[in-house]
């Protein structure tokens, strides 16, 4: 047993920031009812907060606790219960502003009249081409890998859904 007096350790040698991460899934999987998991610092349990909150939720669930020595946080004891929640509602908070300044952001771009999200598949193909495309389609002289490169168009799934189902204008 090591300082800390645990019966298993489990120790990784990749970065945090990747969640199948396999002795981390295999002490995840390992742990009883009643055991305390020890951690360097909280960020070894997931890679953003909401992870985190997540991955010791789950364990208060199955009535493990978690001790982490840097932050000097052990859910076993009221105070550390209480400081881990402190926590957690801070990052809550810091979700819902974030969330409130991204909505005001584009509301604000709205009235100032730009239009948010991807720009059409046809964007680089001139109006005329499209036409033009159409009718060659039409004529049936041509294969389409042909009218694609007259046309300027750059994908098939574009081509077909703007030329030959013709669903959508642009």
């Amino acid at each position: 047993m090591n300082r800390e007096q645990c019966e298993k350790t489990f120790t990784d040698k990749m970065t945090g920031k990747r969640f199948d991460r396999p002795e981390f899934l295999k002490m995840l999987e390992q742990a009883r009812a009643g055991d305390i998991i020890v951690v360097w610092r909280l960020d070894r349990l997931g890679r953003s907060l909401k992870e985190l909150i997540e991955v010791v939720g789950d364990l208060a669930a199955r009535g493990i606790e978690l001790r982490s020595l840097k932050e000097n946080i052990d859910t076993s004891t009221p105070t550390g219960k209480l400081m881990f929640h402190m926590i957690a509602a801070l990052a809550e908070f810091e979700r819902d502003i974030i969330q409130e300044r991204t909505l005001a952001g584009l509301e604000a771009a709205r009235a100032r009249g730009r239009k948010g999200g991807r720009p059409k598949a046809t964007s680089t193909i001139r109006p005329g081409d499209l036409a033009r495309a159409r009718a060659l389609y039409a004529a049936r002289e041509n294969t389409v890998a042909e009218i694609m490169q007259l046309t300027g168009f750059k994908n098939r799934s574009t081509f077909y859904k703007y030329v030959v189902n013709a669903e959508k204008e642009i």
